[in-house]
């Protein structure tokens, strides 16, 4: 694909996700969510790319199925417009916490979509290895559930219902989609060593280990928030009784 056509798309998702965000707001919002706005909807735009981007992932293997067969060379138009329609998203999402968070509170994910933006913008500028990177933005299913617990969080609905099932919806799609993804991902970075340049290894490797880093520790915060806290709790309960 052009280079224009690159940035064309990008320079569009940018510009889809900064009105995304405006909209937002001029809708309603939680009263316990009005003093981090910003962030409120921040999260909102974040969970329009996911659904998007969720859908759009699994319609690209539904609709060209050799590219599974081929991570590396084998890809369609339609998956080369995702992957850089979510470095749009990237960039977005970085310059807004650039712009509304203190960096304290942002750094790990800055420091996330660097890595994104870098590998995913390699992907498309060589036309290589586009569907190793849809593969990649299968995690955006789970990402969905994620987002949807931050806004819960944030409405102050996290002893209602809803919050306790999308806790487990998120904790199983965080294991079936980030976890075993990035696993796979990385059997498949090392069986493949001999067809992928030096370049390609080490940035894939190096954002491999990143994320798999990142995953584990958050996965860990949400095991002990969302489960662990909640059954002592239980069991505090049910000793005073």
């Amino acid at each position: 694909m052009e280079l224009s056509s690159v940035i064309l798309t990008t320079g569009s998702s940018v510009g889809f996700f900064r009105l995304v965000n405006t909209g937002f707001r001029k809708l309603p919002m939680p009263e316990s969510a009005c003093r981090n706005a910003c962030k409120w909807r921040n999260i909102s735009t974040s969970i329009v790319h996911s659904v998007i981007t969720a859908i759009w992932a699994v319609a690209c293997f539904f609709l060209h199925p050799q590219m599974a067969e081929d991570l590396i060379e084998t890809h369609s138009v339609f998956s080369h417009a995702l992957v850089s329609f979510s470095i749009g998203y990237f960039i977005y999402d970085f310059l807004d916490m650039l712009e509304n968070q203190k960096l304290t509170q942002a750094w790990e994910l800055l420091f996330h979509h660097i890595v994104v933006i870098a590998c995913f913008g390699f992907s498309v500028m060589s036309s290589r290895y586009i569907g190793f990177a849809v593969v990649a933005l299968l995690v955006e299913i789970n990402s969905v559930f994620l987002h949807l617990r931050q806004m819960l969080l944030m409405a102050n609905n996290a002893a209602g219902t809803l919050y306790r099932v999308n806790s487990i919806i998120n904790l199983g799609t965080y294991v079936v989609f980030r976890i075993n993804t990035l696993a796979w991902m990385t059997r498949w970075l090392v069986l493949n060593r001999d067809n992928v340049p030096l370049l390609a290894y080490t940035l894939g490797s190096v954002g491999m280990a990143i994320m798999t880093c990142m995953n584990i520790v958050l996965f860990c915060r949400l095991l002990r928030s969302d489960f662990l806290k909640s059954s002592a709790r239980e069991t505090k309960k049910e000793k005073e009784l």
